[in-house]
């Protein structure tokens, strides 16, 4: 959990899961209303602190986004794992989240549905655009040393006034519309956003908004 310590720039005091239980997942199943335990949606829903750790390879095919709750860590380290194919990870309205060393690609947009939400509560989701990482009304969150690459929208966006958030480390490729830093340029919140972006590898086949 010293990884907790390590993030720099205005998400540096993202603690994620530090202090809280370890979850391992097992299984690369994904049921969005009914989770099963060793999966990683019935980690990311658990209450308090949990930090995430994977236990094998696995390729999750996500049925609806991954609704993340506050104070959590994914830490895909000692294993590869591919969030792929399907749909992708949301942090909605939470704080302290730390994403790390996950290949996510090929993020898929889905219609509306019904999914576990990070309080446990099952609750409808309007259509998602396929980010790789939507980021919504959230803080203190780092983003580290996962690849991105080929979604239906963005790769990471940030917006509706999220703030104190480092993306670092990552790897970016063959993408077009790469990452958004606030919702538009009307909506007053983000004025106050802060975002740190360090470190990371935009390309091959990066084509807009990059840094």
């Amino acid at each position: 959990m010293a990884l907790a310590d390590c993030a720099v720039g205005y998400g540096a005091y993202a603690q994620g899961g530090k202090g809280g239980r370890i979850y391992t997942v097992i299984s690369s199943e994904d049921d969005a209303v009914n989770p099963k335990p060793g999966t990683l949606r019935y980690g990311v829903t658990l209450h308090g602190r949990v930090w995430i750790v994977f236990g094998r390879n696995m390729n999750i095919v996500l049925k609806m986004p991954l609704v993340i709750g506050s104070y959590k860590t994914i830490d895909g380290r000692g294993a590869q794992v591919d969030i792929s194919s399907g749909a992708c990870l949301l942090i909605h309205e939470v704080q302290n989240v730390i994403i790390h060393g996950l290949n996510i690609h090929l993020c898929k947009s889905t219609d509306p549905g019904y999914v576990v939400w990070s309080d446990s509560t099952i609750q409808h989701l309007g259509k998602a655009d396929g980010d790789g990482i939507s980021i919504k009304s959230s803080r203190h969150i780092w983003i580290d040393h996962n690849t991105l690459s080929t979604c239906d929208d963005g790769l990471i966006d940030v917006t509706l006034g999220s703030t104190y958030v480092t993306i670092s480390n990552n790897w970016f490729k063959h993408h077009n519309l790469v990452m958004l830093l606030g919702h538009s340029d009307h909506f007053s919140q983000d004025k106050l956003m802060r975002v740190t972006i360090a470190y990371n590898q935009f390309g091959p086949g990066c084509d807009e908004r990059m840094p």
